[in-house]
This record gives C-alpha cells, sequence and structure tokens, in this order.
C-alpha cells in the first residue's frame, strides 16, 4: 500500500501494506475448515492474543487469527516501525520467540490459527540498532543481506503506471530486496519455513503488489514446508500497471475495492447497491474482504471505529452477505495516526469481541456457503435470506423499521444474534410456518436469525 513518508529517528520511515497466501495451487476467499472468519489483532501482543484466544476468539467461533510482524525491526514508538525488519530473528515490541511459540500453541488450543503478516518485499530506510539489538545500515543487514542482495533502482517510486518503477524502485525510501534473487528468495523461503515450523497456518504477505507474481512463486517453490494459507496484499488502482487479479494464482488477495463500496453504500444512503458487492472485483473465492485496516481508518478510503454505528452496520454486513471471505480488523483509538499501541489494557477498539460481531461469527458459520435470497433494499434498510439457514436485516436510518419480511427460515423462535446485549438471548423474533416474520430493526441497528440460534 502507498503511505506518505513519515519523519521518526534515523531509521525513520513508514511501513507498507500486507498480504497473505493460499494453499498452494489453490485460490480459494477463506481459510481451510469450517470457521473460516479471521479477526486481525493489529499490534497486540503475542501474550494478549493468546489470551483474546481463550476468552473470546475461540468461544465465539473465529478460526484465524491475523497477528502482526513478528520479526526485530526498528527503534520507535510509531506503529509502522513494525513493518521496517532488521533481521527476521523473533525480537520486536510485541514479544520474543517464546511468546509467539505459545501464543500458536494456547490459541490452537481454542481453535484459532495464527496468520503471520509477512514483511518481505523491503527492509528499513536507514541505519541505527534495531529493537533485538542488531546493528545495520540501509543496505546491510548481518546475517540476512548486503548491498547486492538490493534492487538498483534506489529512489522512491514515482509513476504508478509503470511496473518497472513499482516493482524494482523503492517504497517510501525502504531498501527494496531483489526478490527475483535466488539468494534472497532462499533466505525469505527460509524464514517463512521457520513460522512454519512453530504452526502458523499460513501468510499475509505485505506489499505484495511491489514484488511480482513471478518472484512470489519462486520463494514459495523454494520453502520446504506447505506454504499453507496465503492472502497477498495488492491493493486495486485504475489505471496501474500492477492488478490484484494477477495474484490470484497465489492464494488469495486482499480486496480493498469492497471497503471502498462499504463506505459508499452505508455513507450515501443506497444500501441496495450492494446487493451484487462482488461485481468488478475479484471473484468471490479469491477474495479477502474487510470493513477497514490500520491503512484504510488512516487514510480516510474506508469506514472506521470513528463512524460508530456505521461501521458495526457494515461489520455485520461483512458477515452476513456471501461474498469473498471475511477479516474483522480490530486495532485501537488513536489522534495521531503515527501513534504505536496503547502500552496497556485501555485504548484497544476490542471491535473483535464486541456482541453483535461475535453474534455475527457464529452466523457466519452457521450459514456457511448458503446461497442469497429473499434479497429487499429501500434506501438505507436492507435485508436478506441465506438459503433455509439465515436472515438478516439491517436499519441505517434514524427511525426504527418495522415489517413483515419473508424468510425461508423453519417455522420457530430465533435469538437475534446481532443484538449488542451482553449476555443471553435478549430478542427473539418468531417465524411463522410460511418463513414469513414481523421485525422490528432499531434504527442504525441490525437484526440478524440463524438455524443455530433458534430457542429450544
Amino acid at each position: 500500500m502507498r503511505r506518505r513518508l513519515l519523519s521518526a529517528s534515523s531509521a525513520g520511515v513508514l511501513a507498507v501494506g500486507g498480504l497473505l497466501t493460499a494453499v498452494p495451487g489453490q485460490a480459494q476467499a477463506a481459510p481451510p475448515g469450517d470457521r473460516t472468519v479471521t479477526a486481525t489483532l493489529f499490534e497486540r501482543p503475542f501474550s494478549a492474543v493468546a489470551e483474546e484466544c481463550t476468552t473470546t476468539l475461540g468461544p465465539a467461533g473465529y478460526g484465524y487469527v491475523e497477528v502482526s510482524p513478528a520479526t526485530e525491526h526498528i527503534r520507535g514508538e510509531q506503529w509502522w516501525t513494525s513493518y521496517q525488519p532488521v533481521s527476521y530473528r523473533i525480537a520486536g515490541r510485541l514479544g520474543s520467540r517464546t511468546d509467539f511459540e505459545n501464543m500458536v500453541s494456547t490459541c490452537g488450543a481454542a481453535g484459532v490459527r495464527v496468520i503471520a503478516d509477512a514483511v518481505v518485499n523491503h527492509m528499513t530506510a536507514g541505519s541505527g540498532t534495531g529493537t533485538g539489538g542488531t546493528e545495520y545500515t540501509k543496505y546491510g543487514y548481518p546475517g540476512s543481506y548486503q548491498d547486492a542482495d538490493f534492487h538498483g533502482c534506489r529512489q522512491d517510486i514515482n509513476d504508478y503506471t509503470s511496473r518497472d518503477n513499482v516493482q524494482n524502485c523503492e517504497l517510501l525510501g525502504l531498501a527494496d530486496l531483489d526478490t527475483g534473487s535466488d539468494r534472497v528468495q532462499s533466505t525469505i523461503a527460509a524464514h517463512l519455513d521457520d513460522l512454519r515450523s512453530m504452526g502458523v497456518a499460513g501468510f499475509r504477505i505485505d506489499a505484495a503488489k511491489h514484488m511480482s507474481a513471478e518472484d512470489l512463486a519462486g520463494i514459495k517453490a523454494k520453502m520446504t514446508r506447505d506454504p499453507g494459507f496465503w492472502v497477498s496484499e495488492v491493493i486495486h488502482g485504475d489505471g496501474e500497471a500492477v492488478q490484484p487479479e494477477e495474484y490470484t494464482g497465489l492464494g488469495d488477495v486482499d480486496e480493498f475495492r469492497y471497503g471502498r463500496h462499504l463506505k459508499s453504500a452505508f455513507q450515501g444512503g443506497n444500501l441496495g447497491s450492494l446487493r451484487s458487492v462482488g461485481d468488478g472485483k475479484l471473484d468471490g473465492g479469491s477474495a479477502r474482504t474487510f470493513v477497514d485496516n490500520w491503512d484504510t481508518e488512516r487514510n480516510g478510503s474506508t469506514l472506521s471505529y470513528r463512524d460508530g454505528a456505521a461501521h458495526t452496520l457494515a461489520s455485520i454486513f461483512l458477515l452476513a452477505h456471501p461474498y469473498g471471505a471475511p477479516n474483522v480488523y480490530s486495532g485501537y483509538e488513536f489522534s495521531d495516526r503515527d501513534a504505536g499501541p496503547p502500552g496497556g489494557d485501555a485504548g484497544w477498539t476490542g471491535t473483535h469481541a464486541r456482541p453483535e460481531i461475535t453474534g455475527m461469527v457464529g452466523f457466519r458459520n452457521a450459514v456457511r456457503d448458503a446461497e442469497l435470497t429473499h434479497w429487499w433494499a429501500d434506501g438505507d434498510a436492507v435485508a436478506f435470506g441465506r438459503g433455509e439457514r439465515g436472515f438478516v436485516a439491517l436499519n441505517n436510518g434514524d427511525s426504527e423499521l418495522s415489517r413483515t419480511f419473508t424468510t425461508s427460515l423453519p417455522a420457530g423462535t430465533y435469538c437475534d444474534v446481532a443484538d449488542e446485549a451482553a449476555d443471553g438471548c435478549a430478542r427473539t423474533v418468531e417465524v411463522a410456518g410460511d418463513g414469513t416474520a414481523q421485525v422490528a430493526v432499531p434504527a442504525h441497528g441490525a437484526v440478524a436469525l440463524h438455524v443455530g440460534a433458534e430457542e429450544s
């Protein structure tokens, strides 16, 4: 992803967006298994992620958790220092190698597998001493890379219509690795193999757009272990030389147009446009979808936690609609866009743990691949079914929406899993024998029903 250059210490630039890889030879939009929702816990310490797996992610039914880069990085309090690796040792602010291994094991015991954010396009923008004590220069990293391992174009990317410029020059001044080199590919492959040896399920490949798909395929081929799940961060730009579709042969691709579409719909009053939300985007079998991430919440291209109810409703839609594989982003509050993570328990948005979101994770697991049915939309409101397994209604308006909806659910009394009540079944809906239901949807709220939440 393109980010502006930030002033920092002598090391300083900000880092780049990310990506992930899928099972070799397979491009599916969800990790394998029955629990397909990912939570990204941005900049959370590994010990805290382990706790979240046990207390929240596992019980809620999340299948995967994506964590921020584990590698040794430049020093500094800004969030983006994590995206300037100094070595591939696990020695950053989020924890030690032991912390990382304990997290993978603890999360696995809770039924949640770990996706590692892999920063392999570049190293740093300067010189200094890393968080693990490694002394480095921009083109010199003891034990890994030296000057010859970097591309010869040592100027910033300035032309996104040029493939050569995008993939061989420097992103925001960061030393750009020659990922076409056998030596570089082998070094990166060994790093990914090491992470797989600790039990990670796969990778988000940061700044994949700035490496050719052929180079990434070469890295995967040099791994001695199955690469696992793989998703590439490739931001779509109209008229640009490098496009997301080029990377679907490697695995899944983060679909940035999806989040932009949600922002337009929820802020523009036309939720009906979301019926075919996948039109003009990646095939749903290759798209990883999200409402926001750490880059987009800072550049304003998507909704964010600051948008309150609209952000929550968009997250509910993300988990309810069948297009793509949903990734729930959970970061922290900030006023300074460069600010690093909070030092304690306060300040985190906790999006992944909100009752209406965890309820919708259960919804996603219950409806699985059921077809989209009974679509209804009217300005700020939309409702649809998921075959005979689920039904959801969203109201982005300022007043309650009350009407009779047609569903395909079996007759019965259902708990509303999108209710924000923390415990129990605070709101129920009756579905009649003909599939109809009288539903009152609160202003700026939602109602969601599924067969796994029928009252006995």
